[in-house]
């Protein structure tokens, strides 16, 4: 497990592209602004058009904030994502990032309930040069984590937030 952590932070740390990188961060911190219960940094890092889809599909910042209400509740559901592939289009305006996530929720008897999936982001560029989530979904809910997920849920890149 230690040597697929490494090659995990080895891949992401070692990306050439300036732009990668940034986007890397932008999930990294989207993911802990979700973990700390921040809703109004989470949201920041969401684009005004931006689109999430689960069972029916979320428009635009208001409706994404109350779609995820509960993950921002003191007793909600922990949630925890990292990237595992981040790619940018040729112009830096658009990336794509998948990744591994993690709900931790209790049930009804106190019972701590986890579940796995893994996550597709789009981020796109915005006229100020920030990056914002656009497209956002999950699939493969309720998976058995591989090694390499669980390493690249236990990575921590280095990004300011």
């Amino acid at each position: 497990m230690l040597n697929t952590l490494l090659l995990v932070l080895a891949a992401l740390a070692s990306s050439d592209d300036p732009a990668a990188r940034e986007v890397i961060c932008a999930e990294t911190n989207f993911s802990r602004a979700a973990e700390r219960k921040d809703k109004q940094a989470f949201l920041e890092l969401v684009d005004t058009d931006a689109r999430f889809v689960t069972g029916s599909v979320a428009r635009g910042r208001e409706e994404i904030g109350l779609a995820w209400a509960g993950v921002f509740e003191p007793d909600g559901p922990q949630m925890r994502w990292r990237p595992r592939v981040v790619e940018v289009t040729a112009d830096g305006m658009l990336a794509i990032s998948r990744g591994p996530y993690r709900v931790r929720r209790h049930g009804d008897d106190g019972e701590v309930i986890e579940s796995w999936g893994h996550y597709i982001s789009t981020w796109r560029r915005d006229a100020e040069g920030e990056w914002r989530i656009v497209f956002d979904t999950s699939g493969d809910t309720g998976i058995t984590p591989s090694e390499a997920d669980i390493a690249a849920l236990e990575a921590e890149p280095e990004c300011a937030e």
